[in-house]
């Protein structure tokens, strides 16, 4: 048994990993243009603040070392992918989106650390890392059904890259069954959630892949509907 526990966490560090750097091409894009466009960075923030904490839920729980090995890795990634967004981002979009960073990535985590260190023995302190992490997650999970709205209503797959929804949907997949195998629900139920959402997102693209592209141009942050594409979910 721990030799399949070990080879599934393998597999869905490569996957995670994978998932993470296939925003690749939409930062390329960014840059390329200079200009974020209809992109938003809050997915990426988010994922941010749930890599940390999952590092650190992997880090206090025995034996949770994958969890923390892939997740560490997201939080470099996300990092540069929330820096590139700041730098191209239109004036009006950056200094808001500075705000939710220092909002969530530093003050919120931040405290979170320390009430959960200082106030917590270390049982309940992964339990409660773990809850905190698992609702986030759901959050995330759920993040992409703005975009799926707009598939649906625009008819194009655009700004909802194929590899992000694809990774997505194994991700959610494997973790799932990681999860089933160490009997940790903090990190099964969104992983569920993911999984179901994420082969709802490739239905989509296969009803829609082939229609007209999306012309508008990049509108303004809009609070009401901070969505991105995709989040990008790893093992949390």
């Amino acid at each position: 048994m721990d030799t399949l526990v070990f080879f599934i966490g393998v597999i869905g560090n490569v996957i995670s990993v994978l998932m993470f750097l296939s925003p690749g091409k939409t930062f390329v894009r960014i840059v390329t243009k200079k200009s974020t466009e209809e992109f938003e960075c809050f997915p990426y923030i988010c994922t941010l603040l749930n890599s940390s904490l999952w590092t650190y839920y992997g880090i206090i729980k025995p034996e949770s070392y994958l969890v923390a090995t892939v997740n560490g890795f997201g939080v470099v990634v996300e990092i540069v992918y929330v820096a590139l967004f700041l730098i191209f981002a239109p004036p009006n979009k950056r200094v808001r989106t500075a705000v939710v960073v220092g909002i969530l990535n530093v003050g919120f985590l931040a405290a979170t650390l320390l009430a959960t260190y200082f106030l917590l023995e270390i049982e309940l302190r992964i339990d409660a890392i773990g809850l905190i992490s698992s609702g986030l997650n759901i959050l995330m999970y759920a993040s992409p059904l703005s975009a799926m709205k707009t598939v649906v209503t625009t008819k194009s797959v655009e700004y909802m890259p194929f590899l992000l929804s694809f990774f997505f949907f194994l991700n959610g997949g494997v973790w799932t069954f990681y999860a089933i195998l160490v009997d940790d629900w903090f990190l099964g139920v969104p992983n569920s959630i993911g999984f179901a959402l994420g082969a709802l997102q490739l239905l989509l693209y296969a009803i829609y892949r082939n229609t007209k592209k999306s012309d508008k141009s990049s509108p303004e942050f809009d609070t009401n509907q901070i969505s991105h594409t995709q989040p990008l979910l790893p093992n949390c």
